[in-house]
Parts: C-alpha cells; sequence; structure tokens
C-alpha cells in the first residue's frame, strides 16, 4: 500500500492514488489508525484521489477521527501538486470533484514541478439553514452565540464545509484545547462546526488559528481562511476583491473575496516523504 505525506501551510494529510484497481475498502479505519502521531505515521487525516465523471479528479477526505469531510483546501493544493508532479496529469488547469462541489485548480510550474496552487473556491454561502446553524436568523454575521454559558459574536458561513469565525484582539495565547470543543460541539452546529479565531492585522493581512471538526487545531486550514477573509470582508475589517495575506501557524495563504462573494486561493504545497504500508 504505497502513500505519499504531502503537507499545506503545515495542514498534512496522507495521500492515495485510487485512480488505478488500489482501493481502500475502510477509510475511515485507516484514517484513525495512520493519523495517530505515536503509533501511525501522524497527520490530520488522509486522502484519496480517484477517478471522477464530472471532473479531471475526484478527492475524497477523512478527518483524524475517521468522519468524511466535505472538503478542503490545502488538501485540494496538495492533490493538484500530485497529479501533476507524479504523472498523473500534464494539465496546469483542470478540475477536481469534492463533497463541496468541482473546484477550478491553476498550477504555476517551473522546471516540471508545481511551485504554487490557485483555486476556484466557488462563492461564500452566508445562509444560516446553508451552514448549517439551528436558529430563527436568515443569517449570523457579527452576532451573538452562546458557548457554554459564555457569549461570542461570530459569523458563520459555508464554503463547502461549515465554518464559524471570531475576532479577537489576540489569539496567539488562546487555550484552543479547552476552547475549541464546545464550538466544535455546540448544539445549535448540528454537522459540528470548524472555527477560526482571527486577528486583524491590517486591511490586507490576517492571523488565525483553526479549530477543525474532526481533528482538532490543525497549523492551517484552507476553506477557513478563505471563511475567514470572506468574514473580514463582510465586516468591513479588509477589501473586497483584492489578495488577503493570512498568516497561520503552519505557513501563509493569499484570499481573495470578490464583490460577487466568490473565493480564489493560493498558496504552496509540498511532498515530505513517500512511504509503504504493510498490513
Amino acid at each position: 500500500m504505497k502513500f505519499t505525506k504531502m503537507h499545506g501551510a503545515g495542514n498534512d494529510y496522507i495521500y492515495f492514488d485510487c485512480t488505478g484497481d488500489f482501493q481502500i475498502s475502510d477509510p475511515e479505519a485507516l484514517s484513525i489508525h495512520l493519523s495517530e502521531r505515536h503509533f501511525g505515521i501522524g497527520s490530520d487525516g488522509i486522502v484519496m484521489i480517484l477517478p471522477s465523471k464530472v471532473a479531471d479528479f475526484r478527492m475524497r477526505i477523512f478527518n483524524a477521527d475517521g468522519s468524511e469531510a466535505k472538503m478542503c483546501g490545502n488538501g485540494t493544493r496538495c492533490v493538484g501538486k500530485y497529479v501533476h508532479d507524479k504523472g498523473l496529469t500534464d494539465k496546469t488547469d483542470f478540475t477536481l470533484e469534492t463533497l463541496g462541489g468541482i473546484k477550478i485548480l491553476h498550477l504555476e510550474v517551473e522546471d516540471g514541478t508545481t511551485k504554487s496552487v490557485t483555486v476556484d473556491m466557488g462563492k461564500a454561502d452566508f445562509t444560516a439553514a446553508n451552514v448549517p446553524v439551528i436558529t430563527d436568523r436568515e443569517t449570523i454575521i457579527k452576532s451573538p452565540l452562546v458557548f457554554d454559558g459564555k457569549e461570542e459574536i461570530c459569523t458563520c458561513l459555508s464554503v463547502g464545509n461549515p465554518h464559524c469565525v471570531i475576532f479577537a484582539d489576540e489569539v496567539a495565547s488562546l487555550d484552543l484545547e479547552a476552547i475549541g470543543p464546545c464550538h466544535e460541539h455546540a448544539p445549535f452546529f448540528p454537522e459540528r462546526i470548524n472555527t477560526e479565531f482571527v486577528r486583524v492585522i491590517s486591511d490586507t493581512e490576517l492571523e488565525m488559528r483553526v479549530w477543525e471538526r474532526g481533528s482538532g487545531e490543525t497549523l492551517a486550514c484552507g476553506t477557513g481562511t478563505c471563511a475567514s477573509v470572506a468574514a473580514a470582508a463582510e465586516a468591513g475589517y479588509v477589501k473586497k476583491d483584492e489578495f488577503v495575506l493570512v498568516h497561520l501557524r503552519g505557513g501563509d495563504i493569499s484570499v481573495k473575496y470578490a464583490s460577487d462573494g466568490s473565493l480564489t486561493m493560493k498558496g504552496g504545497a509540498e511532498f515530505v516523504f513517500d512511504g509503504v504500508l504493510y498490513e
């Protein structure tokens, strides 16, 4: 069972080429086993690259707890580098099917090696029912929600998967291990939630930490970065139609939130190592 470990801004997954005869019968259990950082390989989950009937490739992603995610921005960029640099395609523009919709990828390639990947992430959806959030409000934009008795001002949106963005004056010292689970499992988030804690540095720069459902705190989250920029733009903190640089614990990602609600993400993707699993 051959695999490749990759990361995008420190958000690391184990990638499997399932475009041929090789298949994984129980990806949920495999992700739990391999993601364990002491007894497994160590990762935020696994990604399967598969053939698609509606796009050039298809991606399935499983979190460290075995749950299947709809979308992963960092994983999408890594899939782009994987399929090009490992010779599954010679295209530098192609489509990728995800549970969060079909994404369009553009690769910047030098001497046959992918240096960065730009992804058309689709449009941000602030409709509460589509996130989903159980509420009588149509949207949750800079609105109060109560977590474990504490009120937080939140913006909730879907970027193919659910996000809750909270702006703070300081994020580096937050104890996400303590506060992350109560956000993820809040009763008004029926599908759980990814929570971004964001500090505004300027109208072109943000700092972000993220608690991802099913994985805990990760060093980066591509869709969370997109959600943070969209929420910041709607709040008037950053400009629309311009790239915003977001600093994450694992690196930097740039995101542009357009006036029509569409999102474009640009960042790197890196190979860590290849390996073989023996059952």
